[in-house]
């Protein structure tokens, strides 16, 4: 249910006291993110990922803010000065097979993680050589004080022999000590790759946490509250009583043909900031205060 996009107008921004859309570029610290509990323990999940070479797929609905959680974990290790290269291999237009786009391979995440630990090393061209390249650029990383983490965004279009493959470089060790993790972002049909029931990655999906994003739901007031405050606006100043139960109740959503108990909630953060939008520009052009129920409903 992402809803079109809809830029907060010039108009809404003037009614409402705001220099600017607060839903526009609106992460861009740290700070910036919003703190559910759901979010808490994702962020936890990555950063332990990071630092103990873990194995774990963020899941969520296109819009619940996966990619910003891994920008965000990036943003940390930095202004901690942790010691932690972030390899994050991609192919262009990449799909599950070629029939559709690009795949990632295994070689690709190879060669990846090879220009990130030494950007001039002529990687090797036959599979067997390379992978022993790679083993020896992570242990002497790793023996300088080095961690690793290798990023895949949209790993739900991972081919089945990469997500297999993944396998080999968690299995990449000194001694005991594993020398990479990896952390998959993924939409919902990543979970159902990495179900148990999955003969053909069984192998992998044993191995991998699955941490799920959840909507914001009861942190909806919480979630607009921060957004406004960066701008000294309160959340009262926009909304009435009745606002953020429509809203909740607009972003339930019933697959077609699905009974009442199929509903899901679909209060991410991508599609609160479109729906938001609109109902304030529509508020603005009715000449209504404040953002109500009936403004949503119509939205």
């Amino acid at each position: 249910m992402l809803l079109q996009n809809e830029a907060l107008s010039q108009e809404a921004r003037q009614h409402f006291g705001l220099p600017r859309n607060p839903f526009m570029d609106d992460v861009q610290t740290p700070d910036d993110v919003f703190q559910t509990p759901s979010v808490r323990y994702v962020r936890a999940t990555l950063n332990d990922c990071a630092n103990h070479h873990g194995f774990v797929a963020v899941v969520g609905e296109s819009g619940a803010g996966k990619s910003t959680l891994a920008e965000d974990l990036e943003e940390r290790i930095k202004a901690d000065k942790k010691d932690v290269v972030i390899i994050r291999p991609y192919v262009l237009a990449m799909e599950a097979n070629d029939q559709k786009g690009k795949t990632l391979k295994a070689s690709h995440i190879a060669e990846a993680i090879a220009a990130a630990l030494d950007p001039q090393l002529k990687v090797k061209s036959s599979p067997e050589a390379r992978f022993a390249q790679v083993h020896g650029l992570l242990k002497a990383s790793r023996r300088a004080g080095r961690r690793h983490l290798l990023v895949i965004e949209e790993a739900h279009c991972l081919p089945s022999p990469t997500l297999k493959h993944l396998k080999r470089f968690l299995e990449l060790k000194d001694g005991m000590q594993r020398l990479i993790g990896v952390a998959l972002i993924g939409q919902p049909e990543l979970r159902d790759r990495l179900s148990s029931q999955n003969a053909e990655v069984r192998e992998v999906a044993q191995r991998c946490e699955i941490v799920e994003l959840q909507p914001l739901d009861s942190d909806l007031e919480g979630y607009l509250r921060h957004k406004f405050a960066r701008f000294e606006l309160k959340y009262e100043d926009v909304f009435a009583p009745n606002a953020a139960d429509a809203i909740r109740a607009r972003l339930v959503h019933i697959p077609r043909g699905g009974k009442v108990s199929d509903a899901r909630s679909e209060c991410f953060p991508l599609v609160v900031n479109n729906l938001v939008c609109r109902a304030m520009n529509a508020a603005t052009k009715a000449g209504w205060d404040k953002v109500d129920a009936e403004v949503v409903k119509a939205c």
